[in-house]
């Protein structure tokens, strides 16, 4: 008996054709970015102790919102996944707004949930915290603009494949927590990985909220993208030599992800 052969589905030639428009898009300039980037001079360029400074930054408060993002993320987008109703409606629609919100709204959405004005002065002046331009408001802001990522990956990974096997351990005897830690997030882990990915990314590329919300201060706020606007008033080639380590960087982290993530598996099982 000869094996079943699996036939895929082909793709319509239009389809293909505008999968190929919708890449060329996106990947065009980037190759025109790497085309214009001085490369004999990227590293002096690196090297440079405001650039260096404000990379350093950048990597240490996008780290620091990921791992905030990702643990509130994981929270909010499991009790979302398990709820339904026109309050968990009203609550994704939210937490989804800063999506679509132009970055200088979320700043001063910022400045006045946090600022001097806000409902949380008096009680933030009491305990002697300054949030506004300190090197704090840089993660508040890069937390803002990657939280939505987290919940949108993780609820519509937790809606698709649903939480059998949680029931299963729950109906043996184990309690929520352990559950929790013991079947969720070993079987989640892959998509945490991505959702984790995606905010670090985003908090790394945030410029707008930033710079309205914590400002530009050089070793305290400034980080790598507001290095890059202010190297482009100056000299434009030092702002794409800036902006190529920051893709860089980016499509590594990237990549990394996604190389053992769920996209990956399937391919394999194929």
């Amino acid at each position: 008996m000869s094996p079943v052969r699996r036939e895929s589905a082909r793709t319509p030639m239009l389809v293909g054709l505008l999968a190929v428009m919708a890449g060329l898009s996106i990947v065009f300039p980037i190759v025109a970015l790497a085309l214009g980037t001085p490369w004999g001079s990227l590293a002096d360029l690196a090297a440079g102790p405001e650039n260096r400074s404000a990379a350093v930054l950048s990597l240490v408060t996008a780290t620091l919102a990921c791992l905030i993002s990702t643990t509130f993320g994981l929270a909010l987008a499991l009790k979302l996944a398990r709820s339904s109703g026109p309050l968990t409606v009203l609550l994704r629609a939210l937490v989804l707004v800063p999506l679509v919100l132009p970055p200088v709204v979320s700043g001063i959405a910022l400045l006045l949930a946090y600022g001097r004005q806000s409902l949380l002065a008096p009680l933030l002046e009491s305990a002697g915290i300054r949030v506004v331009f300190t090197t704090s408001a840089v993660v508040i802001a890069q937390v803002f603009v990657s939280l939505p990522f987290v919940v949108l990956t993780l609820e519509s990974a937790f809606r698709a494949s649903g939480f059998a096997e949680e029931r299963a351990a729950a109906s043996l005897g184990a309690r929520p927590m352990r559950v929790f830690r013991t079947v969720t997030v070993p079987r989640f882990a892959p998509s945490i990985l991505i959702a984790a990915t995606l905010a670090l990314a985003r908090s790394l590329g945030e410029f707008g909220a930033t710079l309205t919300f914590a400002g530009s201060l050089a070793g305290l706020t400034r980080t790598l993208p507001l290095q890059i606007y202010l190297a482009r008033e100056g000299d434009i080639a030092d702002a794409v030599g800036l902006s190529i380590i920051l893709v860089i960087f980016s499509l590594v982290v990237v990549s990394i992800a996604y190389a053992r993530g769920p996209l990956q598996r399937e391919a394999d099982a194929r």
